[in-house]
């Protein structure tokens, strides 16, 4: 994907941009939804794939041009920026993103007609320590969704290491930019000298507090085909025959890396604790045909998790590796539990990297 812009462009040219288009698709985006949505009934009948689609899309521009006029409104509150990192600021921010995403979930519950339950967590109870939140990765928007449910239903706050490329989003370029929240450059596009992965989630890991929560995705990605056999042949080509023998009996899930894990658990606090998620009902959509075909989605997404405290795991790395790679098989035991459809390796295979 292609790498943002600098942030002074992505501050006085995106963000601006996205709010002028989202003041011309306030008078519009309701005539769209009656016109289009007249003249495609009788081509998609009790679907209306291109409506819905189209209905979203406007929806988040509105809701993207909100969240940067609210994020101007702390800026200027803030003094100009001046004390954006008091706690009360921050507050606001964590408060502004508990909203906005209840919001952007309200529409997308409503015009994708999603249903999302959560399951108490197994294991110990563990109230006003940090969190470790490892998570599965599979289908569109999961992030989203654990982030929302964190901070809505668990009243955590996230802290995430994201891609750069998310900061073409102006709205989560802005909010991210001023929460415990980082965005890392692939090797292959970062400057000398510069932190990669492992060491921002170090340092965010080391900052926090007993209501903070780090979301990692040991996968790495999106589980897909491709990258479940490239993961396995990675295993074998390091040696490690045990562990790839082990990642092909899970067929739900891709094997997960350790050194972003290991990195976390060496700078938390000791009374930490590690949520390990699991989640079912994305597993088909894994191309931009597959949205496509499930439209509206029908679905229910189902959350489940197991809670272990960190003192609780094994002290060495190669035992701690292990733990996670047996959490890993029991995530996908759960999968296979609620019948999903159809494990990856049966999904369409995907072209991306």
């Amino acid at each position: 994907m292609i790498a943002p812009p600098p942030k002074v462009v992505r501050r006085l040219v995106l963000a601006p941009l996205v709010v002028a288009l989202a003041v011309l698709l306030v008078p519009t985006s309701i005539m769209l939804a009656l016109v289009v949505g007249a003249a495609l009934t009788w081509v998609l009948p009790g679907r209306l794939r291109v409506v819905r689609l189209l209905w979203m899309l406007s929806f988040y521009v509105l809701w993207d041009a909100l969240a940067l006029v609210v994020l101007l409104g702390l800026w200027i509150a803030s003094g100009f920026g001046l004390a954006m990192h008091r706690p009360w600021m921050q507050r606001a921010h964590v408060a502004v993103a508990r909203w906005a995403l209840a919001v952007l979930f309200w529409q997308v519950r409503w015009t994708l007609r999603l249903k999302i339950v959560v399951e108490a967590p197994t294991g110990a109870s563990v109230p006003d320590v940090p969190v470790l939140v490892l998570s599965r990765h599979a289908g569109p928007g999961d992030s989203f969704i654990l982030v929302d449910t964190l901070l809505g239903r668990g009243g955590r706050t996230p802290a995430v290491v994201l891609k750069d490329t998310l900061q073409w989003d102006p709205a989560i370029d802005v909010l991210l930019g001023r929460l415990p929240a980082a965005f890392v450059t692939p090797r292959s596009r970062r400057r000398p000298g510069r932190p990669g992965a492992t060491a921002t989630v170090a340092r965010i890991a080391g900052d926090l507090g007993s209501d903070g929560a780090l979301v990692l995705f040991p996968e790495g990605g999106n589980v897909t085909p491709r990258r479940r056999a490239a993961r396995i042949e990675a295993l074998r080509a390091a040696g490690q025959e045990s562990l790839a023998e082990r990642a092909e009996r899970m067929p739900h899930v891709m094997a997960p890396h350790t050194g972003g894990f290991l990195a976390a658990l060496g700078a938390v606090r000791p009374d930490a604790a590690v949520l390990v998620v699991a989640h079912s009902g994305l597993e088909r959509l894994v191309t931009a045909r597959d949205i496509w075909r499930e439209l509206p989605m029908d679905k229910e997404i189902v959350l489940g998790g197991q809670l272990t405290r960190v003192a609780d795991l094994p002290a060495d790395a190669e035992g701690r590796e292990l733990w996670l790679f047996d959490q890993w098989e029991r995530v996908d035991a759960w999968i296979t539990a609620r019948d999903v459809d159809r494990p990856v390796e049966d999904l369409p295979r995907d072209h991306s990297g």
